[in-house]
């Protein structure tokens, strides 16, 4: 089950990073279950240190929890994700790289995410290129065994081609849909942790 312990000062950056990247990918594959919904709500708010940049957003997506039960939440996901056809927000970086799904950047994502050893789970429906999915390898290249794959330099790489270029404007989608709540404050919170990863990877070039 995955926790919500993000601003935590017993937890050190990368485990921070990378329970953050899992805890994206929980919450934009389904609406949350009982268990990481009751987590959320009794989540620290407060950051270690004053003015930490993620801690507004953070805040607000705790008292997003807080303030709509679990039923809203998944009647929430379903409007703005689900539905039969087209939905109101997609969840897939080919549409905001391209314009259309099953494109080029899914191809160049597939390509990359074999050379780094993994693939996708025949189980899971959506396409590699589902928020979910990339958060997941993300978390991956933070807290993997395999140093060769879960490293520094692999995760840079990864962020830049197939991460930044496009879930910012998710985000902003999501943002702006006027049936946004509980995922209008997770977006707001996913764009300032893209943010504040951009920023770290630019200090590593």
């Amino acid at each position: 089950m995955m926790q919500a312990p993000i601003l935590t000062p017993t937890l050190d950056e990368e485990t921070a990073r990378a329970e953050v990247y899992g805890l994206l990918a929980a919450l934009y594959y389904a609406a949350p279950s009982v268990g990481l919904h009751e987590n959320l709500k009794v989540a620290v708010t407060e950051a270690p240190a004053p003015g930490a940049l993620l801690e507004t957003s953070w805040a607000e997506l705790v008292a997003a929890a807080r303030e709509q039960d679990l039923a809203d939440i998944g009647r929430e996901y379903d409007v703005l994700f689900g539905g039969v056809g087209k939905p109101e927000v997609y969840l897939f970086g080919s549409h905001y790289l391209s314009g259309f799904l099953n494109e080029k950047p899914l191809a160049a994502l597939r390509t990359d995410i074999a050379a780094l050893g993994l693939a996708r789970d025949e189980a899971m429906p959506e396409t590699e290129d589902h928020v979910a999915y990339l958060c997941e390898v993300m978390r991956y290249l933070i807290a993997g065994d395999d140093v060769a794959i879960a490293n520094l330099t692999r995760q840079r790489e990864f962020f830049a081609r197939h991460v930044q270029p496009w879930l910012p404007l998710m985000c902003e989608a999501v943002m702006q849909h006027p049936k946004a709540r509980f995922y209008r404050a997770l977006a707001a919170f996913t764009q300032a942790f893209v943010s504040v990863e951009a920023q770290g990877f630019d200090m590593l070039a």
